[in-house]
């Protein structure tokens, strides 16, 4: 079954979001990554059908409007915590964020943890992007990202949209050989990848994708804390994963071999799966 479209109205967060499964006890909240929508999550969403999975677009993305402040890290968690409270859930959900969501959802954790049952990481930004394997592309994007900012918003949305920059980045990290699958994947990075409020938005949220990471906060939570990492990931290699989870007071990492940082369309089955062990 497609997922339900709800409109959160006279609230905070009043935006549309998709709900899976709304009739099951145990609620899941999923948050995407950079420049993604709730559209990415999709796959996994359809899996877990013995949860209510409730996905919003982040703010300044897909349908969700912008923040009224800077789309900053302590911004976005607080628009999380408005977007929790708002929901009146009967119990405390589970929280998952997808890269750059894990960002967001592990601060949230770190600062909100009575009103979440457990914490669900996947892809997390676990080192510094600066300081990565392949820091030398997270500077380009950075310039790439400095200079759509400082054109003119005509210019600026074409340079940002740019399907070439799109394809360089969906090619990169997609590392399945299955051709179809591959297609499928650029198509869904092609039609969701610039679906952006505007290029100002985009620049910060990129600022704060790059200068904020798992790491920083994973000592302060406490929570049940699952990791799921692909083993040819780009972004943040195994090896830091496998420091990162132990930051943690209580987590465990699930490792998904021949993957990498798209394991939400690679291969959402086993995403799926270590979901459900890890909260049953």
């Amino acid at each position: 079954m497609p997922p339900i479209l709800n409109k959160m109205k006279n609230t905070p967060v009043h935006q549309p979001v998709w709900t899976y499964h709304p009739n099951a006890k145990t609620t899941i909240i999923m948050i995407h990554g950079f420049r993604g929508t709730h559209h990415g999550l999709d796959l996994i969403a359809k899996q877990l059908t013995d949860f209510t999975v409730i996905v919003p677009d982040l703010p300044g993305f897909g349908e969700a409007k912008t923040l009224d402040n800077e789309h900053s890290l302590q911004n976005y968690v607080a628009w999380l915590a408005d977007f929790i409270s708002d929901l009146k859930l009967s119990h405390p959900p589970i929280l998952m964020g997808h890269s750059f969501g894990s960002i967001v959802a592990a601060s949230y954790a770190a600062q909100y943890p009575e009103t979440l049952a457990s914490l669900v990481l996947v892809n997390p930004i676990g080192a510094p992007a600066l300081e990565g394997p392949k820091a030398i592309l997270t500077k380009l994007a950075v310039f790439y990202y400095f200079v759509g900012r400082k054109l003119p918003a005509g210019l600026a949305k074409k340079w940002l949209a740019s399907k070439l920059v799109v394809m360089i980045m969906s090619i990169t990290m997609a590392k399945t050989k299955d051709k179809k699958l591959r297609s499928f994947i650029h198509s869904q990075h092609l039609m969701h990848f610039s679906s952006f409020a505007n290029p100002t938005m985009l620049s910060e949220a990129f600022k704060t994708s790059v200068s904020q990471n798992v790491r920083m906060f994973a000592s302060k939570i406490s929570l049940p804390t699952l990791l799921i990492a692909g083993d040819k990931d780009d972004i943040t290699p195994l090896s830091k994963q496998q420091s990162l989870v132990k930051l943690f007071k209580n987590a465990e990492l699930v490792v998904i071999k021949n993957v990498g940082h798209l394991t939400h369309y690679e291969t959402p089955n086993q995403v799926a799966s270590a979901i459900k062990r890890f909260i049953h």
